[in-house]
């Protein structure tokens, strides 16, 4: 977490994750410079995690897709993941119909139960 300071920069802890900032259309060259800060940003912080924010992208399509999967293979390579932030709301659509996972910022993980849900109980179950 960040905590500002008067007069002073944010003090930032570990935990904090990086951000890479994707600004679109990306080319085809500039992919493999983006995969190398992705592997830089993970050995320069210790959360083992990069966000990429992902709405200057545009709209998705194939090279979106191409783009993402390529971050998550280098991040995965250095011992990382990436999560994604601000995305298209039809770019998880798209990702989940060509077969590939990501986490979305402001979501929960997939083992984690959400906020404030709670399991009905009918007259007459048994106690568990």
């Amino acid at each position: 977490m960040s905590r500002a300071r008067r007069g002073r920069l944010p003090v930032v802890d570990a935990t904090t994750p990086p951000v890479l900032v994707l600004a679109g259309p990306v080319t085809r060259t500039e992919v493999a410079g983006l995969c190398e800060e992705v592997r830089a940003l993970l050995a320069a912080g210790g959360a083992g995690l990069v966000v990429c924010d992902v709405g200057g992208l545009g709209p998705p399509g194939l090279g979106v897709v191409d783009l993402l999967a390529r971050l998550e293979v280098a991040a995965r390579r250095a011992g990382g993941r990436i999560r994604l932030r601000d995305p298209d709301p039809a770019l998880p659509a798209l990702l989940d119909l060509v077969g590939l996972r990501f986490e979305l910022e402001g979501q929960p993980e997939q083992r984690e139960p959400a906020l404030g849900v709670e399991e009905a109980v009918e007259p007459g179950d048994p106690a568990l």
